[in-house]
Parts: C-alpha cells; sequence; structure tokens
C-alpha cells in the first residue's frame, strides 16, 4: 500500500509549512539511523523525509494532493515541472560532540552540522530560489550564567559564533542567530539558527521557570530561637530572617532575588530550611542537649 505523506508526518492535509517542517524534524531527529538502532528506524526514516520532500516543495505538494501516489507517472503534459519534483538524495547528517556548550537536540548526541542539518533536501529540487531551513542545536548554560547572561564564543563544526546571551534566560528559551542556519538555493538567503537553551542541573539551585530554591541549613538553636542567616544566590549571598520556631522544609520567600526578567517582573527565591546537627557533640554541648531533653515536653510526633 502506497504510503500516506501526511499520515508519515502526523500532520492534517491543510498543515502549513511550519506544522510540516517541525514535524519532520521531530521525526528525524528520532528515527535517524544514527540516533536510532532500534529496528525499522532507518525505514521509518528514510518515509518521513520522502514525506518531507513532497510536501515542504509546493509544486509537488500541489501534484500529491491532485493526483495522490501516483502523482510522479502523471505526464508531462499535465504538469511541466513534474520532471523537477522527483524526490532527491538529500539527506540529514548529525555531527557526534564539538566544544562550545552544544549538545543535540533530543535524544542525546552530541552535537548538529550546521552545513547540512536539512538544507540538504532543498537541493537539487529545481522551482527556482528556496529559502534555507531554519535549525536548532542545544545550548547548555549553567544556572549563573544563565542568571547573569553575556557573551560566549561558540564553536560548531568550524563554526564560530559570537552569541549575546540575555540575563535571566530561562530552560527552553530560544535565541536567534539570524542567517545562521541551512543554505539556500539558487542565491536564496540561508535561514536562521535557533539555540535552544538547557540549563544544566545545579548541586545547590532548583529552578522552576524564573522562580529559584536553594536548601537553607540552619542549626538547632537558630530555628528554635530565630536567626539572621546567610543565604547563597547566584548573585551572591544575601540574608534571610529565619522566624523563632521554623521546622525543616519551611520555605522562607525572597522578593525578586530569583531570576531576571528583562521584560517584566523578576522571579523569586524560596530558601527551604534544613535544621543540621552536629555529627559529634562536645562534653559541654551534649549535657545542654541532655538538660534540654529532660526539661522539655515537646514532642514532634504528638505535634
Amino acid at each position: 500500500m502506497a504510503t500516506d505523506f501526511y499520515a508519515a508526518l502526523g500532520v492534517a492535509r491543510d498543515a502549513s509549512q511550519d506544522e510540516i517542517q517541525r514535524a519532520y524534524r521531530k521525526l528525524a531527529r528520532q528515527y535517524h539511523p544514527d540516533v536510532n538502532k532500534s529496528p525499522g528506524a532507518e525505514d521509518r526514516f528514510k518515509e518521513v523525509s520522502e514525506a518531507y520532500q513532497v510536501l515542504s516543495d509546493p509544486e509537488q505538494r500541489r501534484r500529491y494532493d491532485r493526483f495522490g501516489p501516483d502523482f510522479r507517472h502523471v505526464p508531462d503534459d499535465f504538469d511541466a515541472r513534474a520532471a523537477a519534483g522527483r524526490p532527491g538524495g538529500g539527506r540529514v547528517r548529525y555531527a557526534r560532540g564539538g566544544p562550545g556548550g552544544f549538545s543535540g537536540v533530543g535524544g542525546g548526541f552530541e552535537g548538529i552540522d550546521i552545513e547540512d542539518l536539512f538544507s540538504g533536501l532543498f537541493r537539487g529540487r529545481g522551482g527556482g530560489p528556496v529559502q534555507g531551513a531554519d535549525q536548532e542545536a542545544v545550548l547548555e548554560l549553567p544556572v549563573e550564567e544563565a542568571y547573569r547572561g553575556g557573551r560566549r564564543h561558540l564553536t560548531l563544526d568550524g563554526h564560530e559564533f559570537d552569541v549575546a546571551i540575555p540575563p535571566g534566560v530561562t530552560d527552553g528559551q530560544r535565541i536567534r542567530l539570524a542567517r545562521q542556519g541551512g543554505h539556500g538555493s539558487a542565491g536564496a538567503p540561508p535561514g536562521d539558527l535557533y539555540l535552544v537553551v538547557r540549563i544544566r542541573p545545579h548541586p545547590r539551585y532548583r529552578l522552576d521557570g524564573r522562580d529559584i530554591t536553594v536548601d537553607l541549613p540552619v542549626a538547632p538553636w537558630e530555628a528554635a530561637l530565630g536567626a539572621t542567616v546567610p543565604v547563597a544566590t547566584p548573585s551572591g549571598d544575601v540574608k534571610v530572617r529565619v522566624p523563632p520556631g521554623t521546622s525543616s522544609g519551611r520555605r522562607l520567600r525572597l522578593r525578586g532575588e530569583g531570576m531576571p526578567n528583562p521584560n517584566g517582573k523578576r522571579g523569586d527565591l524560596y530558601a527551604e530550611v534544613r535544621i543540621m546537627v552536629p555529627k559529634k557533640l562536645g562534653k559541654r554541648e551534649r549535657e545542654l542537649f541532655e538538660e534540654l531533653a529532660a526539661v522539655s515536653d515537646f514532642d514532634p510526633r504528638r505535634t
């Protein structure tokens, strides 16, 4: 049974070119033979590639919609451009590794070839100039760099980029590098390159959008009596007041100490209290804790 190109990409028959391109890019990354070694992955990759080559070309798509799976065999006098619509040999190539903080989009591979990613799909098709395809690569950042922003010099597959990282960039945000994507054909301009930000896990900071949560270790007497203690933030230590009678797990909110936001309100920082006890007690410390145990009727299990 002939392949339904729309079904192969999982899009509706009235899908826009953007929807078709997004669907193909997702499936190509999922089934590319360099990434997916499971049986049938290569055949699936070929299937979605053929579907994309047809549906991404307005002329081929028109003929496919008109004539169905036999559109390639319709005589030329039905459509003089049929010969130029033959699917070509474009393929997607992914680079393994590369410096500069890049990693692959999904699937765990280590980078994307800026020269060839999707641009091969537009070679040899005919039909006039075609703008280069937009491309994506992942840019991994530590929390501190995402917080403060700045400039970074990146190298990928021999291409060098100077990237301006806005302060407070968040996980999943895209940074656009104009005209750094796939090459166009017949003198058409290249597409854009989008760097998809991924913020690395941090041993201290936990991010939720622009809010940051950090553990705040306190001594038992600080939690019981109250204290003002330092708490670490990506911009340095700030002071936070621990109210008397604070228990572990209590979240102390520091307004505006989260991730910056160039277009609006900053996030907040939440200091989550963790009561810590000494691993070893000195003689006097032990005496005081024993005295406290003798005079106190506090039972945390009853409370």
